[in-house]
């Protein structure tokens, strides 16, 4: 589509006045939505037009509308969930990965953002002190972080075991046994679910929510077979971490991958005061995180790190004829992530 000079000024014009106002609005604005979803679907709701508006009308009757039904989030006084804010740098670069409109799943096709993105898996890695070779996925949070982490999981297991999954299926496959905390999040069992892997068994916890070893040891022992073990950086309620250095050793000893939930506890390795929750950590296969809670970075962004690059990128990668993988490099972005097309989340943390 060609650009249209006037239709393209006004509207941008009006989206960045209407921003600049929400963001002028957040430190004296009440936190809560003012009008119910029942109320605002009435608003945006009804027959179908049958004529469309220019550009910049949308914008203006968006903001306008939407307005009494947003919350103050990014204020600082929100306190509801584990929910960040903007920084700038981040919000201005969001903006431009937008403009680009780059489907930034080959290397090949958009190398300025597989560039950035591959500048900031780089970071994140040594920020983190995590693996230099692990692969860094960008995806759409801290779920489908440990969805990617927990798929190339079942993808070396099943390998492991003399199973061929791309070609058989689950179907017949060996029983991977999956375990977690007590304490663990949901969405690593949602997570589970989604990879057809079951509900995992549970283990005990102590009064904050910390894996016991003891306990894993017992559970793994109760049986054979490939297992996954999910473990936590930072509890949902406590804040607490699993004892690392133990529960992998645990873990290890029955030939257990290890996946870490490090949502937003896994920041923690960046801060020299805090490091040491999370001591050992580095010594898992895999770990997902998110940086919209800690990076203060625009939803969506997510972040999966894989230790084993062959099973990550055998898990979600795809070969087809019309792609056209660059020969040498380290992967497309698609290969590491649930998405064929995408957008280059990882602009908006790779600022130095």
């Amino acid at each position: 589509m060609a650009y249209r000079d006037d239709e393209y000024a006004a509207a941008l014009a009006a989206a960045a006045g209407h921003s600049e106002a929400w963001l002028g609005s957040l430190p004296n604005r009440h936190v809560g939505p003012r009008v119910p979803a029942s109320e605002l679907a009435e608003v945006f709701g009804g027959p179908l037009p049958e004529s469309g508006m220019p550009a910049a009308d949308v914008i203006d009757f968006l903001a306008a509308a939407a307005e009494p039904g947003l919350m103050a989030m990014p204020s600082g006084r929100f306190f509801g969930w584990v929910i960040g804010g903007t920084l700038p740098a981040a919000l201005a670069s969001d903006w431009l990965v937008s403009a680009w409109d780059q489907n930034a799943g080959l290397r090949y096709a958009t190398p300025a953002t597989a560039a950035i993105e591959e500048a900031a898996g780089h970071w994140l890695l040594e920020l983190l002190g995590l693996p230099s070779a692990a692969d860094v996925g960008f995806v759409t949070g801290a779920t489908m972080a440990n969805f990617t982490g927990m798929a190339a999981a079942r993808w070396r297991l099943l390998a492991d075991a003399g199973w061929d999954l791309d070609r058989d299926g689950l179907s017949g496959a060996p029983r991977i046994r999956c375990f977690v905390g007590r304490e663990r999040h949901d969405t690593v069992d949602l997570g589970l679910r989604y990879l057809g892997l079951g509900k995992p068994v549970q283990v005990d916890a102590d009064g904050q929510g910390r894996l016991v070893p003891a306990a894993l040891d017992a559970a793994l022992a109760a049986g054979t077979g490939p297992a996954l073990v999910c473990l936590q950086a930072g509890n949902l309620h406590s804040g607490a971490f699993d004892p690392f250095p133990e529960a992998i050793a645990v873990a290890r000893k029955h030939g257990a991958w290890v996946h870490i939930d490090g949502a937003f506890g896994l920041w923690a390795a960046a801060a020299p005061e805090l490091r040491h929750l999370t001591q050992g950590f580095e010594e898992a296969d895999s770990w997902g995180t998110d940086a919209h809670k800690t990076l203060n970075v625009p939803y969506d962004c997510g972040m999966a790190i894989v230790r084993d690059q062959t099973a990550l990128r055998a898990a979600m990668g795809l070969h087809a004829s019309y792609l056209v993988h660059d020969a040498e490099g380290p992967g497309d972005p698609f290969e590491k992530v649930p998405e064929l097309s995408r957008r280059a989340r990882g602009c908006r943390c790779g600022q130095p």
